[in-house]
């Protein structure tokens, strides 16, 4: 068996390498998940951090029972992924940081605030192309390193709240092309989407003939054609191609996945650094954000290192990298809704 998966009961699996940092609560309520009634198997993803009371980085394969619970009320939350037409060669980030503008102020006509990034974790990110590790599928997709790309991180907004249905799946997808087209209006550039993909959500799958649904709660499906696993703002983001394995859930990782918890942030960075030294990174880039409890909860250092993180995958042949790439610009807020 692949050394990076941990068989911890006989419905519980673990993908986590030697590096990857796992919190002994989200084991414990993983495995407590496992013993729901009609739980079939739960396999938690290299990002595993704890939840309340059901933990986030894990896909649950139940028969017969839907548990709402185990996908959250961020129906359809997930990363879309945009190539743009700014060119790399010309960049300037001063420029990039007073052109992003403001899409917090949605249009008031919809209650569900679409075009919007919403809070916590989610955001949009300007990318550059730091590594390309196989250059014929990135060629394949028709991609083009000379260009800048956007990332989105959003989900159903105020719909999720609403409805536990998946009506939200579509919308949340929605969403993540509104937020790219309203950035890149702003940034006056074109770009074409590269994929949309949900990483809370309900899916209803066959194994070896026989029906089950399958939760996801911050997992990717890897039977999607190709994902993007990203990382803190601080961090790299990988494009990767899933390779499907019914055993592990067909789920991917679907980010870093927090070390600490969001109330414990500004008490571990207040003293250590100022809030002007938040918005900038070790790895150069900036972030935009007004909001001073998100600066915090937010910090790189609340994260796992995302190299751990698809390092894990990899030795569980679930993924093929394709290329990493360097955040430049991370907009979260500029205040409003």
């Amino acid at each position: 068996m692949d050394n990076s998966i941990q068989v911890l009961s006989d419905k519980t699996w673990l993908i986590a390498s030697k590096n990857t940092w796992i919190e002994g609560l989200a084991i414990q309520q993983l495995l407590t998940t496992a013993n729901l009634p009609n739980m079939v198997k739960v396999m938690g993803m290299p990002d595993l951090h704890p939840g309340k009371g059901y933990p986030i980085g894990a896909a649950y394969l139940s028969r017969e029972i839907i548990y709402p619970a185990l996908i959250g009320s961020d129906i359809g939350c997930g990363m879309g992924f945009w190539q743009t037409d700014i060119n790399l060669a010309k960049l300037s980030i001063d420029k990039l940081e007073k052109q992003i503008g403001n899409i917090d102020l949605p249009d008031t006509r919809h209650k569900y605030n679409l075009g919007t990034i919403g809070g916590g974790n989610h955001f949009a990110e300007i990318q550059k192309v730091s590594k390309i590790f196989d250059a014929t599928l990135f060629n394949q997709y028709q991609l083009n390193a000379k260009k800048l790309f956007l990332l989105v991180h959003s989900g159903s907004r105020g719909l999720g709240h609403a409805i536990l249905q998946n009506n939200a799946v579509a919308f949340a997808r929605l969403n993540r092309q509104v937020v790219a087209e309203r950035l890149m209006t702003n940034l006056n550039t074109q770009g074409h989407e590269v994929l949309n993909v949900c990483h809370n959500f309900l899916q209803k799958v066959t194994i070896d003939k026989q029906s089950y649904w399958l939760h996801r709660k911050g997992a990717s499906s890897a039977m999607d054609e190709l994902v993007i696993v990203p990382g803190s703002r601080g961090d790299y983001s990988y494009l990767v191609k899933p390779i499907q394995r019914d055993d592990l859930l067909m789920s991917l990782a679907h980010g870093a996945g927090r070390k600490w918890r969001r109330a414990d942030c500004k008490g571990k960075l207040d003293n250590r650094y100022s809030m002007q030294e938040l918005k900038r990174t070790k790895l150069g880039s900036r972030v935009i954000c007004e909001d001073n409890s998100l600066i915090f909860e937010e910090a790189p250092q609340a994260y796992k290192s995302i190299d751990s993180v698809i390092e894990s995958m990899q030795q569980a042949n679930i993924v093929t990298v394709i290329a990493q790439l360097t955040p430049i610009l991370n907009y979260k807020t500029q205040g409003g809704h």
